[in-house]
């Protein structure tokens, strides 16, 4: 059965392995106990039988023989029974000795063992017999030099107490205390998981669109790691939410007047009575079609940046081969626009980065150049190593950016005060989206030939 709560869990597997643990480590402990309990009761009837041999000793083995007809018996029950008697039990009666001639006839012996017949045992050995109703655990002491044969015996009673007192004491601590410590471990589980409740509290009451960090009082360790984690999930979170509520407010914005434009040219074309007339506004509404195009595209290409979803993996890129790429591409506008392009490549520049990213951030630093510059103006690009960075540089002569305004260009749709470039604002947020995803840096700087632009990014090296 699978437990779906953590804490259900955790109890299950505590208590199991306390189980698995405690239950051996227990039934281990019994049993070595009753192995000492065991030897030590031998122990006893070993040295009742060795007292009973100076004892003998004392009395005379042939004095022994001739009361043997006497069949001299010790008494096994006390004289004062509630000295020794325990819940109706006398204990006196549980233990007794034999001590037989060499021919088997009794000499002396107990009255509870009188009727316990010989045996062939070797000297010092212990063996189990019955008599009547009872085991009895006996010990064999040989004196050969007396030629007789002195039995100590002891009835399984007492032991059998002993055995049942030890299994109650090491099996009752366990019945009553693993319910005990399941609680006590299902308690402790709950106030060690008590931060994931507050986590979970606070998390259920964050207002949408928050983005103040979760913060939790007196945090645990490890919870930190999962925090800082949550806390920056929920930040680039919010930030992609607010990216995408930006953008779709600003398509919206900028696709509305090109389409309106379109519509009214067709809307003259298809009222006006004259040729020209209508050819005209239908010219004009292709030129606004066109315009909607390249606008919808560097749409496009902005979300795809912004969304950090550069064409495959990163990789080596060479920035030498890509720009020879880009300015074939841009080739046509270059022509359109009468811009006189200047470039110094090196033969290969590698780099780690997106080959579609670095793509858009060229052409449209590029494409930005030749739509701010006068007809006849001069573009150079220029693409060259320092240390163990790649600096790209694109310089223009047009009539470039005061410094107050460079940081606001970055913005999407900003675009310059000159009336020339025919851009949309979107270029530059492109080139630094693209720089953010390689860990690049750009900077906006004065022309190096009087007016203009000079746009320096750098890039770290393969």
């Amino acid at each position: 059965m699978k437990l779906a709560s953590l804490r259900s869990r955790l109890l299950a597997l505590i208590v199991m392995v306390l189980v698995i643990v405690l239950i051996p480590l227990g039934f281990l402990s019994a049993k070595h106990t009753l192995e000492e309990v065991d030897e030590l009761s031998d122990a006893r009837l070993a040295q009742a039988a060795r007292t009973l041999e100076v004892l003998v000793d004392r009395i005379g083995v042939e004095h022994l023989r001739e009361h043997r007809s006497a069949r001299l018996l010790v008494p096994s029950v006390s004289n004062h029974p509630h000295e020794l008697t325990v819940q109706g039990r006398t204990f006196e009666s549980e233990v007794g000795f034999q001590v037989f001639d060499s021919d088997g006839s009794l000499l002396l012996a107990t009255e509870n063992l009188a009727g316990m017949p010989h045996t062939e045992a070797v000297d010092g050995a212990f063996e189990d017999t019955h008599k009547g109703k009872y085991r009895w655990r006996v010990f064999t002491l040989v004196k050969e030099d007396e030629n007789i044969t002195i039995r100590a015996g002891e009835r399984y009673d007492s032991r059998n107490e002993i055995t049942r007192a030890l299994w109650i004491e090491h099996t009752l601590p366990l019945l009553l205390g693993l319910p005990l410590m399941a609680f006590l471990v299902g308690w402790a589980i709950r106030r060690g998981l008590m931060p994931l409740d507050q986590l979970a509290g606070a998390l259920a009451r964050r207002k949408p669109g928050s983005r103040a960090p979760v913060h939790l009082s007196d945090e645990p360790v490890e919870l930190r790691p999962v925090l800082g984690a949550l806390n920056g999930q929920i930040e680039r979170l919010e930030e992609a939410l607010e990216r995408e509520r930006r953008f779709s407010a600003d398509v919206a914005h900028e696709l509305r007047t090109p389409l309106a434009s379109t519509m009214i040219n067709l809307e003259n074309a298809m009222a006006s009575a004259q040729p020209d007339e209508a050819q005209t506004a239908l010219e004009a509404a292709r030129e606004c079609l066109v315009s909607l195009a390249r606008r919808t595209e560097q749409l496009l290409s902005l979300a795809r940046l912004e969304a950090g979803a550069a064409a495959g993996p990163r990789g080596t890129v060479d920035l030498a081969a890509l720009a020879l790429d880009v300015v074939d591409e841009l080739s046509p506008l270059i022509e359109a626009g009468g811009v006189e392009l200047g470039v110094n490549l090196p033969d290969s520049l590698a780099v780690q980065g997106y080959t579609a990213a670095l793509r858009s951030l060229l052409r449209n630093l590029l494409d930005n150049a030749f739509r701010h510059v006068p007809h006849g103006g001069h573009v150079d690009l220029s693409i060259r190593r320092e240390g163990n960075q790649a600096l790209i540089e694109v310089v223009d002569d047009g009539p470039g950016i005061p410094p107050e305004r460079r940081d606001a260009m970055f913005t999407r749709f900003q675009r310059g005060l000159d009336t020339q470039g025919s851009g949309y604002g979107l270029g530059l947020s492109i080139v630094q989206r693209a720089v953010e995803l390689h860990g690049a840096s750009i900077r906006l700087l004065d022309g190096e030939r009087g007016p203009g632009l000079r746009v320096v990014v750098t890039l770290p090296l393969a």
